[in-house]
C-alpha cells in the first residue's frame, strides 16, 4: 500500500474525513461555510422597537398643556419613524420638565433607532448621574449593538427577569458561540407569543450541532414555514447539517419564492430584494457544489460580480457575509488552479493595515458578522493559497498569528505542520505535532491523525503507528487494525502487528450486532492469513478453524486446509472431503492420470499425443471442401501458357526497372552567370570551328533556334509530368 492511500480506508472507517483530512496539508481542501439569517426578535429585523408609555407628567414649574402638546408631538414623530425630529421634541420635554422618564427612554430609544447608538449610550451615562432612573436594559442593548458582548452580559445579570431581558441575552448569548444555552432560553419563552420565535430556536439548535431534532421540534409546534423565508432557509441549513442535500435544496428554492413574493407585496425595489435574499442565493450554490453540479461555478461568479460591479457600494459588499462566503466557496471550487485571481478575490475581504498585530485581519464588518468557523475557514484558506503560490514569507507571517486570532483552536497547530510539510521538512511538522499532543491531550484527536498521515508519506512508519495506537476509539476498527499491521509490518515489528490483531480479535469476540459479527469475521480472516504468512501455522490454523465453526466460509476452509497440511496431513485430508468436487473432473480416471509420466518436452517437434480419458467428447474431422476447376481467359491454353506477363504492366513508365529517361544535349555551350550577362565568344573557348561560323552565319543562327525549341519543348514536358 503506498503512502498516499494507506490511511484511505481509515478515513471512511473513522468517518472524520470531512475534519482531520491530512490532504489539507499539502492541496487546497475547503469546508464551505454555512449561512444563518440574523435573528429577527421581537425588536423587529434586529432593531429595538420599545414603544414607552407616553404618560405626560404634571410639572409645577411649566403649564400641563404645553408639556402633554410636547408628549402628542413626540408620539407622532415616533409612529411616522421620524425619530430625529423625536429627539428634539424629547429635549423640549426635558427642558420644561427636567427628569421626566417618559421623555428620557424615549430619547434614548429614538436615538437608538436613528443608529445614533453612540449618543444613546452618552444619553444613559448622563441621566445616570442626575435621576435615579433605571435604564440598564437600554445601556445593555446599546453594549450589544456596539459589539461589547461581554459587558452587555454582565451589565443584563443585574437586570429583572422578563422576556425582553432573556430575549437580548439569548442573542448575546448566540454571537459569543454558546448556542446551547439560547436552546435553553428560548424552551423557557415558548409559552410566551412571540414572533418568529421558531426560526431563532432552529438557528440556535443548527448553531448548536443539534441538527436531528429541528424536525421534532418543528412537528412539536406545528410551525408552517410559509408566511416569511427566514424559517425555510434555517430549516434547510438544519437538512445541510443532516446531509439531506436534495431536500435542503428544494426547501431552499421555496425560501427564495416565499421571498420574493413577500417583498414584492412591501413594493421593495429588485436591488433590496436580490441583496435581502442573498444568503439563500450563496447557500443554494453551496448545495448545488456539494451535490457535484456545474452551476454552482455559475452562481458564485455571478454573485461575486454583481456585487462587486458598483464601485459606491464596494465598502458595503465587502462587509457583507454572503460576498465572504461566495468568495471563499468559489476558492474551494477552483482548488489549486488559479491561484492568482483567488488572492486578489479574498484580498477584498482582508483590512488594509501596517505591519503590526492587525496586519492579517478581516474587514471589521466580517469580523463581526462572521462565525469563529467561518472566519477560521477563511484564514485556513488564505494560507493554504499562500502555500500553492510560494509565497512562503508571507505565509510564515500569517500562521505566526493565527495562534493569536484563535487560541483555543487546533487549526494553528495544522497549518504550521502544513507550512513545514511543505518546506521538506516533514521531521519537525512531526514534531510540533507532537508538541500539541502533550500539552494539549483532550484536543489530540486530530492532531494525531494528521501526525500518523505526515509519518506515513515521509516514510516514518513507527511514528505513524505509535499516533494512531494513541487513539483508543478507533483502535479496534478493521481499518484502523488494517493500517496499524501495514505500518508495524513496515517498520519490521511483526510482534506488534501480532499484537494488534490479538486485541482485536479479544473486542470483537462478543458480538452485539450483525455488524459486529461481520467485522469479527474480517479480521479473523486477515489474522490468519497474517500469521500463516509469518511462519506462526499453529495460530492460523486455530484462527481458520474457528472461522470455518462460526461462518462456514469456503476461504477459511481452504486456507484451514492448506495451514493443517504442513501441521497434520490426516486432518487436511479429512477436512479436504468437505470441499465441493469442482465441475467437470468426472471422467478423469485418476488411477491412470498418476501412471502418467508428466509432460513431454517438446522441443524436438513431437507432436502431443492426448489420452483419450482426457477428453469428454470425440473432436468431429472437419469437412473437406471441393475443390474447383480453375476459370481461364478465353483462348488461352494451360498446356502452352507461353511467358509470364511483366509484373510491372501496370506501373507508370517512369517507375519501372527498365525506365531510361533521356539524355541532355550536352553540345549546347551553358550560359552562366547572372541574368540578362551577355556571352563574351572567344575563338579559344568555341567549340565550333570558326571557318563554320563565318561562313555559314544563318546555320549557326538555325541551331541555336532549334536547340532553344527543344528546351522550351523538354520544359513543358516536365511542367506537365
Amino acid at each position: 500500500m503506498d503512502s498516499e492511500n494507506l490511511l484511505s480506508a481509515l478515513r471512511r472507517s473513522t468517518g472524520e474525513e470531512t475534519h482531520w483530512n491530512i490532504d489539507i496539508l499539502r492541496r487546497i481542501y475547503y469546508l464551505p461555510l454555512l449561512l444563518r439569517i440574523t435573528f429577527i426578535t421581537s425588536f423587529g429585523s434586529s432593531r429595538f422597537r420599545m414603544a414607552p408609555k407616553l404618560k405626560p407628567k404634571q410639572q409645577p414649574s411649566m403649564p400641563s398643556a404645553s408639556v402633554e402638546d410636547l408628549f402628542t408631538s413626540l408620539n407622532r414623530h415616533i409612529k411616522g419613524s421620524e425619530y430625529r425630529q423625536a429627539v428634539k421634541v424629547a429635549d423640549q420635554i426635558l427642558v420644561a420638565a427636567p427628569g421626566d422618564e417618559d421623555a428620557v427612554r424615549c430619547k434614548v430609544v429614538a436615538l437608538i433607532e436613528a443608529y445614533k447608538v453612540d449618543e444613546a449610550l452618552e444619553s444613559i451615562y448622563d441621566n445616570s448621574k442626575r435621576t435615579s432612573i433605571d435604564l440598564t436594559f437600554l445601556k445593555a442593548y446599546c453594549l450589544y449593538q456596539q459589539n461589547k458582548f461581554s459587558e452587555a452580559l454582565e451589565i443584563l445579570k443585574g437586570n429583572e427577569e422578563s422576556s425582553a431581558k432573556m430575549l437580548l441575552e439569548s442573542q448575546i448569548l448566540y454571537r459569543l458561540g454558546k448556542a446551547d444555552e439560547c436552546v435553553d432560553i428560548y424552551s423557557k419563552l415558548q409559552k410566551s407569543k412571540i414572533d418568529s420565535l421558531e426560526t431563532n430556536m432552529v438557528a440556535c439548535f443548527v448553531s448548536a450541532g443539534r441538527a436531528p431534532e429541528v424536525q421534532g421540534y418543528l412537528d412539536s409546534i406545528r410551525a408552517r414555514p410559509t408566511r416569511s423565508f427566514e424559517l425555510p432557509f434555517n430549516t434547510a441549513c438544519s437538512l445541510i447539517q443532516n446531509q439531506k442535500y436534495n431536500n435542503a435544496e428544494q426547501l431552499l428554492l421555496s425560501a427564495r419564492r416565499i421571498g420574493q413574493e413577500v417583498l414584492m407585496e412591501d413594493n421593495v425595489p429588485d436591488d433590496e430584494i436580490e441583496m435581502k435574499l442573498a444568503p439563500i442565493s450563496v447557500q443554494l450554490a453551496f448545495v448545488q457544489q456539494i451535490l457535484g453540479k456545474e452551476e454552482a461555478r455559475e452562481s458564485y461568479t455571478d454573485f461575486i460580480v454583481r456585487r462587486l460591479a458598483d464601485e459606491a457600494s464596494l465598502a458595503e459588499a465587502v462587509s457583507e457575509s454572503s460576498l465572504a462566503v461566495a468568495i471563499n466557496n468559489l476558492i474551494a471550487l477552483r482548488g489549486h488552479k488559479d491561484v492568482s485571481d483567488s488572492l486578489k478575490k479574498l484580498d477584498l475581504l482582508i483590512e488594509k493595515s501596517d505591519d503590526g498585530p492587525l496586519r492579517f485581519r478581516l474587514a471589521q464588518g466580517l469580523e463581526l458578522k462572521l462565525s469563529p468557523k467561518q472566519r477560521e475557514t477563511i484564514y485556513t484558506n488564505w494560507v493554504l493559497l499562500l502555500l500553492h503560490s510560494n509565497k512562503m514569507d508571507k505565509a510564515r507571517e500569517l500562521v505566526a498569528a493565527l495562534p493569536g486570532i484563535f487560541p483555543h483552536s487546533v487549526v494553528p497547530t495544522l497549518l504550521q505542520a502544513a507550512l513545514h510539510v511543505r518546506e521538506n521538512k516533514a521531521v519537525k511538522a512531526e514534531e510540533v505535532l507532537g508538541q500539541f499532543v502533550d500539552k494539549f491531550p483532550e484536543k489530540s484527536k486530530v492532531v494525531l491523525l494528521a501526525r500518523a498521515q505526515i509519518a506515513a508519506s515521509a516514510g516514518h512508519p513507527q511514528v505513524a503507528a505509535d499516533s494512531l495506537g494513541k487513539l483508543p476509539e478507533i483502535q479496534h476498527k478493521p481499518a484502523t487494525v488494517a493500517t496499524l499491521v501495514s505500518l508495524k509490518e513496515r517498520a519490521g515489528d511483526i510482534d506488534g502487528a501480532d499484537s494488534v490483531f490479538n486485541a482485536a480479535i479479544d473486542w470483537w469476540s462478543n458480538p452485539m450486532t450483525e455488524e459486529d459479527n461481520n467485522n469479527l469475521n474480517i479480521i479473523t480472516q486477515e489474522a490468519a492469513k497474517f500469521k500463516h504468512r509469518h511462519g506462526r501455522r499453529e495460530e492460523a490454523a486455530r484462527l481458520y478453524e474457528d472461522l470455518v465453526k462460526r461462518h462456514g466460509g469456503m476461504d477459511a476452509l481452504v486456507g484451514l486446509i492448506q495451514t493443517t497440511a504442513q501441521l497434520d496431513v490426516e486432518k487436511a485430508e479429512a477436512y479436504e472431503k468437505k470441499l465441493k468436487p469442482l465441475p467437470g473432473l468426472q471422467a478423469v480416471n485418476i488411477d491412470t492420470l498418476e501412471k502418467t509420466s508428466g509432460a513431454k518436452n517438446v522441443d524436438d517437434g513431437a507432436t502431443r499425443i492426448i489420452p483419450e480419458s482426457y477428453e469428454t467428447k470425440t473432436k468431429e474431422k472437419p469437412k473437406k471442401k471441393r475443390k474447383r476447376k480453375p476459370r481461364y481467359p478465353k483462348g488461352f491454353d494451360p498446356a502452352n501458357p507461353g511467358p509470364p506477363p511483366d509484373p510491372e504492366r501496370w506501373l507508370p513508365k517512369r517507375e519501372r526497372s527498365s525506365y531510361r529517361p533521356k539524355r541532355k544535349d550536352k553540345r549546347v555551350a551553358q550560359v552562366r552567370g547572372s541574368q540578362g550577362a551577355v556571352v563574351k565568344e572567344t575563338l579559344g573557348g568555341s567549340t565550333l570551328k570558326p571557318n563554320q561560323t563565318a561562313a555559314n552565319p544563318k546555320v549557326g543562327s538555325q541551331n541555336v533556334n532549334v536547340e532553344q525549341a527543344r528546351s522550351s519543348k523538354s520544359s513543358k514536358k516536365k511542367s506537365r509530368k
